[in-house]
C-alpha cells in the first residue's frame, strides 16, 4: 500500500524546508528509525564500517534495485540517547544525531570529526532534496567516477546525469557515466559517500559558496552510504563490497585493441589482422563499429561488405584475432526486422505514459528501445545475441546506451519498467546504459557458457563494474585529452571501476605524430589499452605514423605483453579487492599536498610497482613529484630518493616511468598475442628498498569459469629487506604454472651469491634493456635518439615448482 506524504504547504514548496526535529525513533536489529517535523529517517548498519542514512518526506522509502547487491549485516552496534543527542556506536563510526535539526556528525572512536553535516541538514525544495555538508580544514574531495577537472574536485560542481557528448571539453560536465562516490580526505581522517539515487543529481564541493558542499537530486529520497576505514584503499575495497565488483575478464581482452569507425570490407579487416603479424606488432582485438550491420541495424551483418563474417571472424582467430563488435540499443522501427516486430509483441520497448511506443532518431532511422529496467527485456536481448555467438564474436561493445538520440532531450514522461515499479526516465535514464551492459553479459554468459565475457561499455551508474569494462568516449586527438584521459581512468579506479580505458591516438581530430607516440606509450599503463579513430580521418595505426613512431609504438606494445603476468595478476586481485589496476597518488599519499598540485595530479601507479609520469609529447623534459620512499627510473636504474621534485628527460622514446624501491613485478617473453605460448619462464623483477612488499602471482586458463573451481595457480612472492630475503610462498590450486623456470633479476643489490633454500648459487651479470633501440633513421647526429639500458643486471635462474623457495643473502 502506498504511504501518504505528510502534508505540504503549497505555498512553501518553493522555499527550503529542512528535515526538522526528531519526534519518536525507535531501535532494531540492524540500526534505528524515526520521525521528523517534516519526514522520516533511518539509520542502518551494513557492517562496522558502512552506515546508511534515509529521509524521505514519505513513511516507505524509495529503492534503487541495481547499485547495491548485499543486505545489512548483523553486527554490534550501541545506541544511546542524551538531551541533545541520538548517538549510534560501531566499532569503527561514532554517529551523533542533533534531535532538534536531525543534522549528523559522523567521528571515528578516537573523537575526530571525520564529516558533519552543516546546521541546514537534509532539506527538500520542492521534490529536490539535498544534504549540505560543512567543509574541514584542508579538505580534498576525490572521485565521483568519470569526471573532468582536476584531481581535486574541491571548489567545482558536477551534474551525474548520462550524456552522449562528441568532442567534449576537458573540463565539460556531464560526460558519458555517473558515479555519485567521493571521499573525503583531511587531517581528522578519511571517508566514503555513495549517494543512492538514480536521478539527476549534483554534487557541489563549495563553488558559487564558501559555507557548505552539498549534494542533492532532483527527486527521489536522501539516500547515502557513509564508508570510514583508515586508508583510502579500505574505503574503495568497502564501496565495491558494498556495489560489486568486476569479474575476472578473459585475458585476451587485457592485450592491445585496435578500432576504428569503421574497418570495412571484409578484406579491410583481414589486411588489418596481417599487417600486425607481418610488423611483429603484438594485438589481440579487432572491433567491427556500425558499418558491419546493414543499414546500421543490430543483430545484422551488411552482405554486401561482409558476405561470410563466420569465415571472416574463424580466419581472424587463425591469427589469433578475437573480434568486438558494436551493439547499439535503438532498434530499426520497420515492421520487416525480426527484432522490432518480436519486441512490439511482447511489449518490451520503452513507451509514453498512454502506452504507445517511444521512438527517437539514431543510426538506423527512428528508433524503439528496449527496456533493459525489464528482466524479460534483458533475457530477450541475450537470446538475440545468439546472432552474434554463432559468427564467432568474442565480445560486445554497448554503445549510444545513455541512451543517445539525435536532439538530445528524451522527454522525461517516457517510462520505464524499473523492475515492476514504472518509473519517469527521470529516474530510469541514469541506469540505463548499465542495464544494458548488463544483459550484454548476461547474454554473452547465456550463449558461451564456457568462456568469459567482454563487454565494453560507454554509459553506465554504481556498481557497472560487475557488468563491464568503461572508456572515457569520444575524446579529442589533443595533447590535453591525452592527459585529462589519464584523470579520468584514475578517477574511475578511485570510484570503483578498475577496467577503464581511453581512445588512444583520440577520436575525433587526428593526432600527431608525437602525439600518438606518446599515447601509445601511456595506454601501455592503461587497463584497457585500445587505440580508436574516426570516420573521414586519415590512419591511425601504430603504423601509419612513419618509422619512427612505428618502432616506439612496437616497443611499447611489447613491452605491455611482456609485462602480462603482473597485468593479469594485479586484475585478478582487484576482482577479489575493488582496487585499481592505475592509481592516483592520492590513494596512497592523500595527505600530501604535491600530489594535488596541476604539474603532478596525472601521475599515477600501475599495477602497485610502476610509477607513471605522463607528459605532453612536445616535451623534451619534464618535473616529476616523487612521493615518499625510494624510487628507480625503469629504464636504466637510477636511483632517486623520495619526497621530492626533480627534471627528468621524455624523449619521445622514453616515458617517464619509475619503479618503486622494495618492489616486485613479474614479466613473461615476447608474444604476438595473450594466448601465444611463450619461453615458460616467469621473470621476476625485484628492487632493493628499505622497505620490502607482496606480490600475488596469479595464473589461470585465461578463458573459463574453472578458476572458480580452484583450477588455478597462486603464490605470494615476499622481499623482507631486514632478513635481506625473497620467498616465494608454497604455491596452491589445480592448477599446473604455465612458467616451469624462473629468471629472477636483482635491481639495485651489491651481492654475487645467494643461498637457495640453503644452497649457495652465484648470479650472472648481463646488460638487460626493457625497451629495443631504436633504428637510426635519418644519419643526422640531432636526430639521434637515445638508449638507456641496465648495466650488469644481477639474475640467477631457477626451477619453478609449487614448492617453497626462500633465497636469502640480499645485501
Amino acid at each position: 500500500m502506498q504511504s501518504k506524504p505528510l502534508t505540504i504547504n503549497r505555498a512553501s514548496s518553493s522555499r527550503h524546508q529542512g528535515l526538522g526535529s526528531i519526534l519518536s525513533w525507535k531501535e532494531d536489529i540492524f540500526g534505528i528509525a524515526g520521525e521528523t517535523t517534516n519526514g522520516f529517517f533511518k539509520l542502518t548498519f551494513y557492517n562496522e564500517s558502512i552506515i546508511r542514512f534515509q529521509a524521505s518526506k514519505f513513511e516507505a522509502f524509495d529503492q534503487n534495485p541495481y547499485s547495491v547487491i548485499i543486505k545489512p549485516e548483523t553486527s554490534t552496534f550501541k545506541v544511546q540517547e542524551t538531551d541533545q543527542f541520538l548517538i549510534l556506536e560501531s566499532s569503527m563510526i561514532h554517529v551523533s544525531i542533533q534531535k532538534s535539526t536531525t543534522a549528523i556528525t559522523f567521528r571515528d572512536l578516537k573523537g575526530n570529526i571525520l564529516n558533519e553535516d552543516d546546521s541546514l541538514g537534509v532539506a527538500w525544495i520542492g521534490t529536490e532534496v539535498n544534504c549540505y555538508k560543512k567543509v574541514q580544514k584542508d579538505e580534498h574531495f576525490l572521485g565521483l567516477g568519470e569526471k573532468t577537472g582536476g584531481l581535486d574536485r574541491k571548489g567545482k560542481a558536477f551534474t551525474n546525469w548520462n550524456t552522449d557528448y562528441f568532442g567534449y571539453g576537458v573540463e565539460d560536465d556531464p560526460l558519458y557515466m555517473s558515479i555519485p562516490f567521493y571521499m573525503g580526505v583531511h587531517e581528522g581522517g578519511n571517508y566514503g559517500i555513495f549517494f543512492d539515487n538514480t536521478y539527476k543529481s549534483v554534487f557541489n564541493f563549495g563553488a558559487s559558496t564558501n559555507r557548505f558542499m552539498y549534494f542533492g537530486a532532483e527527486d527521489g529520497d536522501m539516500d547515502y552510504y557513509f564508508i570510514h576505514r583508515p586508508t583510502l584503499s579500505e574505503i574503495i575495497s568497502e564501496y565495491t563490497f558494498l556495489t560489486g565488483r568486476m569479474q575476472l575478464p578473459p585475458k585476451w581482452s587485457l592485450g592491445f585493441q585496435q578500432c576504428r569507425y569503421s574497418y570495412y570490407p571484409d578484406s579491410e579487416v583481414k589486411t588489418l589482422a596481417q599487417t600486425f603479424r607481418d610488423k611483429d606488432m603484438p594485438a589481440d582485438v579487432i572491433y567491427l563499429d556500425i558499418h558491419h550491420m546493414e543499414a546500421y541495424k543490430v543483430f545484422t551483418f551488411d552482405g554486401e561488405k561482409f558476405p561470410d563474417p563466420k569465415s571472416l571472424i574463424k580466419e581472424l582467430k587463425k591469427k589469433g584475432f578475437r573480434v568486438v563488435v558494436i551493439m547499439d540499443p535503438g532498434i530499426k522501427a520497420e515492421e520487416n526486422y525480426l527484432p522490432y516486430v518480436e519486441g512490439k509483441e511482447k511489449g518490451l520497448f520503452v513507451s509514453y505514459p498512454d502506452g504507445e511506443e517511444y521512438q527517437g532518431q539514431v543510426w538506423p532511422g527512428w528508433c524503439a528501445f528496449p527496456d533493459f529496467t525489464k528482466e524479460e527485456t534483458r533475457t530477450w536481448w541475450g537470446e538475440k545475441m545468439k546472432f552474434y555467438q554463432e559468427a564467432g564474436v568474442d565480445g560486445y561493445w554497448t554503445d549510444m546506451n545513455e541512451p543517445a538520440s539525435w536532439g538530445q532531450f528524451t522527454p522525461n514522461l517516457i517510462e520505464f519498467n524499473y523492475e515492476g515499479e514504472t518509473s519517469s526516465h527521470r529516474k530510469a535514464r541514469n541506469i540505463y546504459g548499465m542495464q544494458m551492459a548488463r544483459s550484454a553479459q548476461e547474454g554473452a554468459i547465456k550463449q558461451q557458457k564456457k568462456e568469459r565475457p567482454f563487454v565494453l561499455t560507454r554509459s553506465g551508474f554504481s556498481g557497472i563494474q560487475r557488468y563491464a569494462a568503461a572508456w572515457t568516449g569520444d575524446n579529442v586527438a589533443s595533447e590535453e585529452h591525452m592527459l585529462a584521459g589519464v584523470r579520468l581512468v584514475n578517477s574511475l579506479g578511485m570510484s570503483g571501476v578498475p577496467f577503464s580505458g581511453f581512445d588512444v591516438g583520440g577520436f575525433a581530430g587526428e593526432a600527431c605524430k608525437s602525439l600518438f607516440a606518446r599515447w601509445m606509450s601511456i595506454g601501455v599503463f592503461t587497463p584497457l589499452f585500445r587505440a580508436h579513430s574516426m570516420i573521414n580521418s586519415n590512419d591511425a595505426e601504430p603504423w601509419a605514423f612513419g618509422e619512427e613512431v612505428e618502432e616506439i609504438s612496437r616497443n611499447y606494445m611489447k613491452f605491455r605483453y611482456g609485462i602480462l603476468p603482473t597485468i593479469y595478476s594485479k586484475f585478478y586481485k582487484s576482482s577479489q579487492d575493488g582496487l585499481p589496476i592505475s592509481q592516483s597518488l592520492a590513494i596512497h599519499y592523500p595527505l600530501d599536498s604535491k600530489i594535488y598540485n596541476s604539474a603532478y595530479q596525472n601521475q599515477f601507479l600501475f599495477c602497485d610497482a610502476f610509477l607513471v609520469a605522463p607528459v605532453e609529447s612536445t616535451k623534451e623534459i619534464t618535473k616529476v613529484y616523487l612521493p615518499e620512499g625510494s624510487w628507480f627510473y625503469l629504464y636504466n636504474d637510477e636511483f632517486h630518493s623520495g619526497s621530492k621534485e626533480l627534471y627528468l628527460d621524455c624523449p619521445l622514446n622514453y616515458l617517464p616511468v619509475l619503479v618503486k624501491a622494495g618492489s616486485i613485478f613479474t614479466m613473461q617473453s615476447p608474444v604476438s598475442y595473450t594466448d601465444e605460448k611463450h619461453d615458460g619462464v616467469l621473470k621476476v623483477h625485484v628492487y632493493r628498498g628499505e622497505k620490502g612488499s607482496s606480490f600475488t602471482h596469479y595464473e589461470d586458463d585465461g578463458i573459463t569459469f574453472n578458476y572458480k573451481k580452484e583450477e588455478f595457480f597462486q603464490r605470494m612472492i615476499t622481499y623482507d629487506p631486514q632478513k635481506m630475503t625473497l620467498t616465494f610462498e608454497e604455491g596452491f590450486g589445480n592448477y599446473t604454472s604455465a612458467f616451469p623456470e624462473l629468471e629472477i633479476f636483482f635491481h639495485g643489490f651489491q651481492f654475487d651469491a645467494v643461498t637457495v633454500n640453503g644452497k649457495s648459487l652465484e648470479v650472472t651479470k648481463h646488460d638487460f634493456a626493457f625497451l629495443g633501440k631504436l633504428t637510426e633513421f635519418d644519419p643526422l647526429p640531432e636526430h639521434d635518439h637515445p638508449y638507456y639500458e641496465i648495466k650488469q643486471l644481477r639474475s640467477l635462474k631457477i626451477k619453478h615448482d609449487k614448492k617453497e623457495i626462500e633465497i636469502s643473502g640480499l645485501i
